[in-house]
């Protein structure tokens, strides 16, 4: 997948589409130091980063007023929904919680130098305050039980949580279901066989 494959499927603006080619450079730049992604996905990284991550903005509600991204990491997808939403003009706060204080420096530099506004939060997920999120997205962190607790903490009651799992998504789910109770739609993923993304609502303990 290229950026021009990418902007024929996302029909973004042009100024969107630079954003998104200079968060690429410095992901690049900054993985060797402080190994954002995997090395091995860097050669595809519009496909495996930033086009997955895309897929996941479209899938919130309009009413959105604050998304939160945890274990942002190199920023997939909190970086990408940033900047989709700044340049659709969305109202939404978008916010990125991150323990580790040098990939925190990263989302900061980004944010800077492509002139989008988000915050970051250095923290732990467990100790942050509790968010008060409409929406909550994290890729890569944890298993599916161990989302719904951080969803429970960051998450407002009507909610909505979107997870991007791989092939063994209904494992995790069947084990979840032992400790919470949820409703979840499956959407199939555009990025990998087999992977979906999990939208997630109403989660309470059993």
């Amino acid at each position: 997948m290229t950026p021009n494959d990418f902007e024929k499927r996302f029909d973004v603006s042009r100024e969107t589409m630079e954003r998104l080619e200079h968060l690429d450079v410095l992901l690049k730049k900054w993985n060797p130091k402080i190994n954002l992604v995997s090395p091995a996905t860097l050669k595809e990284s519009w496909g495996r980063h930033i086009w997955d991550s895309a897929q996941i903005y479209g899938l919130a509600s309009e009413k959105c007023g604050k998304w939160l991204d945890i274990g942002s990491g190199g920023g997939f997808p909190g970086l990408v929904v940033a900047i989709l939403n700044a340049g659709e003009g969305n109202p939404w706060d978008v916010a990125m919680m991150e323990s580790d204080v040098r990939k925190c420096t990263f989302l900061r530099t980004v944010l800077r130098e492509t002139s989008v506004k988000a915050e970051v939060i250095t923290s732990r997920i467990e100790e942050a305050e509790p968010a008060n999120a409409d929406v909550l997205s994290a890729r890569a962190l944890t298993d599916l039980t161990g989302l719904c607790e951080f969803s429970v903490r960051h998450l407002k009651a009507d909610g909505l949580s979107i997870f991007p799992k791989g092939v063994s998504w209904k494992k995790e789910v069947q084990t979840a279901e032992k400790s919470w109770s949820f409703a979840s739609e499956v959407i199939k993923s555009e990025t990998q066989e087999g992977a979906v993304i999990l939208k997630v609502r109403d989660i309470t303990g059993v």
